[in-house]
């Protein structure tokens, strides 16, 4: 996608008497972009299907991820527009998804940052009021609170994030289930009809 465009460049001398060639190069570059958005986008379209749609169905029915992708397509071209409201109603959602734990993430940060820089500030002051100086030992220990200030911004980053991780395969789930006999029993299940209790039969009365 790069390589072959940049040695045809190069052959055609493009490169070396780039003052004559700019527009080829710039029509080039922009042609270039367009094509690999097209195919990283055809890229992420085709996995999401394959994990939403065919996973599923290899899981439940062992079969291949052609066999797989086989039946999908004729579900697909059955109901075009509801799979392509899913794709795009997906892309919208991640858009969403993305901005908010950015936004939200980095709020948490900056107020774990001030508390802990407060903490640290605090901690450095009473150690010189201590007659701490740096040695091995306070090295270590500021590396040591150091690391645990990371994983502390690394766990409420993940945790900030389950929502959305939890969110998506739902959505896959239940759009796919009604489309999908096997999975929908496995999400529905139906309840067992009620068996009547096997009672003996009464006695004859004497009379």
């Amino acid at each position: 996608m790069i390589g072959v465009p940049a040695l045809c460049a190069a052959a055609l001398g493009w490169f070396t008497h780039a003052r004559d060639h700019v527009l080829g190069l710039v029509l080039s570059g922009i042609l270039e972009f367009l094509v690999l958005l097209v195919l990283l986008i055809f890229v992420g379209v085709v996995s999401v299907m394959t994990k939403d749609f065919v996973v599923p169905q290899m899981a439940f029915e062992n079969i291949a991820v052609m066999e797989g992708w086989r039946r999908l397509w004729l579900w697909i071209k059955h109901e075009k527009g509801g799979y392509a409201a899913y794709v795009g109603m997906k892309i919208v959602l991640a858009i969403g998804a993305a901005i908010a734990e950015m936004i939200v993430t980095l709020f948490a940060f900056v107020v774990l940052i001030i508390i802990m820089g407060g903490v640290g500030v605090a901690g450095v002051f009473g150690g010189k009021a201590a007659g701490w100086t740096w040695n091995p030992y306070t090295i270590s220990l500021a590396v040591i609170l150091g690391c645990i200030a990371i994983a502390i911004l690394i766990f409420v980053a993940a945790l900030i994030s389950v929502p959305v991780v939890v969110f998506f395969p739902a959505y896959s789930v239940y759009f796919f289930a009604p489309r999908y006999p096997r999975l929908a029993l496995l999400l529905w299940p139906q309840p067992s009809e009620p068996v009547a209790p096997d009672f003996p039969p009464p006695e004859p009365s004497p009379l």
